[in-house]
C-alpha cells in the first residue's frame, strides 16, 4: 500500500509563481502520448501513456478512484492495486492518504487517462524510505490510471455540509432563492436508520421557504438540474442539539445527530423578480425560444387565465374559444404588472405571474369579464407568449424613418400632456429625441429638421418636468436647448420657473433678463418677472428679520456699547428696531444704486 508518506500536501512549496497544484508550465501545449514533461511541482515528471476523456480533472478535496503500479527506477515493483484482486483504490485527495507526489499527479489527469509519473524523494518516501523496499532518498515511479472521481464540495465552508456529487446533472444553471424546486431525498442517521424520505414523485417547495433542515436549502442552491449528491450534514445544519421528536408518523432524530442525505434535484422553475421589490414575480413553466424579448412599443399577442388568490377566475384570453389579447407594451393598455412581465418573455414561453395590487388593480373594486376583483387583491396570471413584433430601433431606420418616428412620438406625447399624463408624455418626448439625436448621420436639410424636433421635444419634456416637480430635470432640458439656441425665450422662461422653485433667484433673474431682451413684450415673461420680484421682496424681508434678531441679541448682550454707538451717530432717541430699519434702508439703497 502507499499509505506511508514522507511529505504532507500542505507542506509543498512551489519554486514557481502561485500556480495551482498539478498545473503544467504556463502556456505549454497539451502532452502527446509518449511525451514526458516536468510539471510545475518541483521535480515531478509526467509521461502520457493513454489519453483520457473530456477536459475536467479532479481537485484536492475530491475522492479519486485509481489503479496504480509503484516501481523503482530499475523496474522493481513495490506496490500495485492490480495485485489486489484488481480492485482500484479510492483516495481522498489532499488528506495525506498517499504520498504527496501521487496526489499532485492525479489532479493533472482526465478520466480514463493513464500516465507514468516520476517522483523525486521529497515528493515520495523521503529520507525514511519504505520498509526496506524503497531505500531512503529514492526516486520512485507510479503508473496511474484515473478510473473516476467524485467531486466533493464544502457547501458551508466550515465542514458542516459536505456534498459529494454522484451525477453532475444538466447545464450550468442552479436554482436561486426565489425558485421553486422539485427534489427527491432519503435521510439516514449514522447507523443507517431512515428518518425521512420523499415519495417517488419527490416534493416541491420554494427555496426561500426552506424544507426539512437548513442544510437542504443551502445544498440545493449549489446543484444543477438532474444532479444527484450525497450530503454529510453536521448537527448545526440539521436538527442541532434539540433533535426532532416523532410525530404523526415522522421519525424522531436524536439530539446532535449527523445526517446522511441522498438528494436529487429533479427540476426547478425559475422565479424572476420583475420589479425588484417582489411585487411582480414571474415563475417560468416553460422556456421560450431563443433570447429575443419584446422591446418598448412592441405589439405582443398573449393568451392567459387570470384568477384571484382563492382560485376564482376573473378573465380568460385565448383559452376556451376566447380570442388572444393583442396590445402594445408600455402604453398602459393592461395593468402595469402584466405589461412589465410580458416585456421579459420569449416567444413560446409560459409563466405564472404573481402581481401585487400596486401593479395590479389597486385599492378599488374592479369588475372584470367573469368576476369582481375586491380592493387590494393580489392577482395571478398564467400567461403564454404567442408572438410579438418588435418596433425598429433607431439604428435600424433610415434618416427619413427616424424623423417620421420622432414626429409620431412627439404627437403621442402632446396628446398625453393634454390629458394630464405627464409622466408618460415625458417618456414619449425622450423617445422622440432619441430618434433624432446628434449621433445621427443626417444631411444638411435633415439635420435642420432633426434639430428642430430635438429642441421641441426638450422644451415639451421640460414642461412635463415642471408639472411633475422635477425641477432639476427641467433645468437640464432647457439648458440643452439653450446650448443650441442661446436666446430661446421658452427655454429661458421655463428654466427661470425651475430656478425660482429651487430658490435660485439670482439665476432666475438672469434668465428673465435674457428672455426680455429677446422678446420685450412677452406677457408670460413679464408675469414671471413680477412673481420673481415678489419672491425677492419676501426673501429680503426674511433677511431683514434675521438681521434684526441678530442686532437685538447683541443689544441685550452689550447695552453700554450699543448706547455709546447711538450717541456717536445721533441715534440715542431711537429704538433698537428703528436703528436696524435705518441700516437695512441703507443696504437697500446701496443695492438699488449699484
Amino acid at each position: 500500500m502507499v499509505t506511508e508518506k514522507a511529505t504532507n500536501v500542505s507542506e509543498i512549496e512551489d519554486d514557481e509563481d502561485d500556480e495551482e497544484p498539478g498545473e503544467v508550465i504556463e502556456s505549454a501545449p497539451p502532452l502527446k502520448v509518449g511525451e514526458e514533461r516536468e510539471l510545475s511541482i518541483s521535480g515531478l515528471k509526467k509521461k502520457l501513456l493513454k489519453l483520457g476523456h473530456g477536459w475536467e480533472t479532479p481537485e484536492l478535496g475530491d475522492e479519486a478512484t485509481v489503479h496504480y503500479v509503484g516501481t523503482l527506477l530499475d523496474g522493481t515493483k513495490f506496490d500495485s492495486t492490480r495485485d489486489r484482486d484488481d480492485e482500484p483504490l479510492t483516495i481522498k485527495l489532499g488528506h495525506g492518504e498517499v504520498v504527496s507526489g501521487l496526489e499532485h499527479a492525479i489532479v493533472t489527469m482526465k478520466k480514463g487517462e493513464i500516465a507514468l509519473f516520476t517522483l523525486p524523494p521529497e515528493l515520495g518516501y523521503g529520507a525514511a524510505g519504505r520498509h526496506g523496499v524503497v531505500q531512503p532518498d529514492s526516486v520512485v515511479q507510479f503508473e496511474v490510471e484515473l478510473v473516476s472521481w467524485i467531486t466533493v464540495v464544502d457547501v458551508s465552508r466550515d465542514g458542516g455540509i459536505i456534498k459529494k456529487i454522484m451525477d453532475k446533472g444538466e447545464s450550468n444553471e442552479q436554482p436561486g432563492d426565489l425558485d421553486q424546486v422539485l427534489v427527491k431525498y432519503r435521510v439516514a442517521l449514522d447507523d443507517d436508520t431512515i428518518v425521512a424520505e420523499t415519495s417517488e414523485e419527490g416534493v416541491e417547495f420554494y427555496v426561500k421557504d426552506g424544507h426539512l433542515c437548513p442544510a437542504l436549502q443551502k445544498a440545493i442552491m449549489t446543484m444543477k438540474r438532474g444532479e444527484k449528491a450525497k450530503l454529510v450534514v453536521q448537527p448545526q445544519y440539521a436538527f442541532g442539539e434539540e433533535g426532532r421528536d416523532a410525530n404523526n408518523g415522522v421519525h424522531s432524530i436524536p439530539p446532535g445527530s449527523i445526517l446522511n442525505i441522498d438528494v436529487e434535484l429533479v427540476s426547478f422553475k425559475p422565479v424572476i423578480d420583475i420589479t425588484g421589490d417582489s411585487k411582480v414575480l414571474k415563475k417560468i413553466l416553460k422556456e421560450g425560444e431563443g433570447a429575443v424579448i419584446p422591446n418598448e412599443g412592441a405589439t405582443v399577442t398573449i393568451s392567459y387565465m387570470a384568477r384571484l388568490e382563492d382560485g376564482t377566475i376573473f378573465e380568460k384570453k385565448g383559452i376556451d374559444g376566447e380570442q388572444p389579447l393583442e396590445f402594445i407594451t408600455d402604453e398602459e393598455q393592461v395593468i402595469a404588472g402584466l405589461d412589465q412581465a410580458v416585456a421579459t418573455m420569449k416567444k413560446g414561453e409560459r409563466a405564472i405571474l404573481t402581481i401585487h395590487p400596486d401593479f395590479g388593480f389597486g385599492s378599488s373594486e374592479v369588475r372584470q369579464d367573469l368576476a369582481v376583483i375586491p380592493p387590494s387583491s393580489n392577482v395571478f396570471y398564467e400567461v403564454e407568449m404567442i408572438d410579438f413584433t418588435k418596433v425598429k430601433a433607431p439604428w435600424e431606420m433610415s434618416n427619413n424613418e427616424k424623423i417620421e418616428a420622432a414626429r409620431m412620438k412627439k404627437e403621442e406625447g402632446n396628446l398625453l400632456f393634454k390629458t394630464g399624463k405627464y409622466q408618460r408624455a415625458r417618456k414619449k418626448y425622450d423617445k422622440a429625441a432619441d430618434f433624432v439625436n446628434e449621433d445621427g448621420s443626417f444631411e444638411d436639410d435633415e439635420q435642420k429638421l432633426a434639430e428642430q424636433l430635438r429642441v421641441s421635444c426638450w422644451l415639451n419634456g421640460a414642461a412635463c418636468s415642471l408639472k411633475l416637480h422635477d425641477f432639476q430635470g427641467a433645468i437640464k432640458l432647457c439648458s440643452e436647448v439653450l446650448d443650441i439656441e442661446f436666446h430661446n425665450v421658452k427655454a429661458l422662461y421655463r428654466r427661470a420657473q425651475a430656478y425660482m422653485e429651487t430658490a435660485d433667484l439670482v439665476s432666475a433673474e438672469l434668465d428673465i433678463k435674457k428672455a426680455l431682451e429677446a422678446d420685450p413684450h412677452n406677457r408670460e415673461v413679464k408675469l414671471i418677472q413680477k412673481n420673481l420680484k415678489q419672491l425677492q421682496a419676501e426673501s429680503d424681508k426674511r433677511e431683514s428679520k434675521l438681521y434684526m434678531n441678530m442686532f437685538a441679541h447683541k443689544t441685550r448682550d452689550t447695552p453700554v456699547a450699543t448706547k455709546k454707538l447711538k450717541l456717536e451717530k445721533g441715534e440715542d432717541d431711537k429704538t433698537d428696531e428703528e436703528v436696524v430699519g435705518m441700516k437695512m434702508e441703507k443696504v437697500s439703497d446701496s443695492s438699488a444704486h449699484s
